[in-house]
């Protein structure tokens, strides 16, 4: 089948599956939240590669391990180079909703830990948008394809997406390099809101990793924007 691009082959990929869902969380690769060193993914012959390499992470905050980092929460679920690859490893991971707790899927570019501190992350910033319960899975499926499928078109400036499950409401949320460039965090925006179909009275926010890093907190102290 010849694809026009990367999210047409993701798309494709979606159609032809079964619909059949794995109810077992996928274990990680690694129970380490730092993983050895491993080769880099490359796609298996013929494949649709896609522009960057990724890697998928699940956290979730145990309410028995109040001292638990951040990092240690943190676990390296696979990477992925390819189109097949991450249906691969997608197919079999509960679906958003059906996560409990305070739980957190981060699928970012290989190379970059879902952390603020991070290089690729420090200067960066990210949009904000709350869910309603029930809608998690398919607007995070919605998200990732379009990041994969490089549908924002900014090059590097996408560093990755999280979804945030918690007890109210769930969060979706897009990080980027550079918060200062106005220019390219107007255009995610835009790009947002058409793969996510976002109704008129949505609100967006935003919010810097430096004042992530000051507060101590994801989503407190945003900036918002009506859409």
């Amino acid at each position: 089948m010849k694809m026009n691009n990367k999210f047409d082959a993701l798309k494709a990929e979606d159609s032809s599956g079964s619909g059949e869902e794995d109810t077992t969380e996928q274990k990680p690769e690694n129970g380490d939240s730092s993983p050895s060193p491993r080769p880099a993914p490359k796609p298996g012959p013929g494949e649709h590669p896609l522009q960057f390499n990724y890697a998928y992470w699940f956290s979730r905050k145990s309410p028995g391990k109040q001292s638990a980092s951040y990092d240690q929460n943190l676990k390296l679920v696979g990477t992925f180079a390819s189109v097949e690859q991450f249906w691969k490893l997608y197919s079999h991971m509960v679906r958003p909703s059906d996560l409990t707790g305070h739980s957190d899927y981060h699928l970012f570019k290989e190379g970059i830990r879902p952390v603020w501190e991070d290089s690729a992350n420090r200067t960066g910033g990210k949009w904000i948008i709350r869910l309603k319960k029930g809608l998690a899975s398919r607007c995070w499926e919605n998200l990732i394809l379009a990041m994969l499928g490089e549908q924002f078109m900014v090059g590097e400036e996408i560093c990755g997406a999280v979804i945030s499950i918690r007890y109210q409401e769930d969060i979706l949320s897009l990080w980027n390099r550079t918060a200062s460039d106005l220019t390219t965090t107007s255009r995610i925006r835009d790009t947002l809101k058409r793969v996510l179909n976002l109704p008129p009275n949505t609100i967006m926010e935003y919010k810097t990793h430096v004042d992530s890093l000051k507060d101590n907190s994801s989503f407190r102290n945003t900036n918002v924007f009506l859409r």
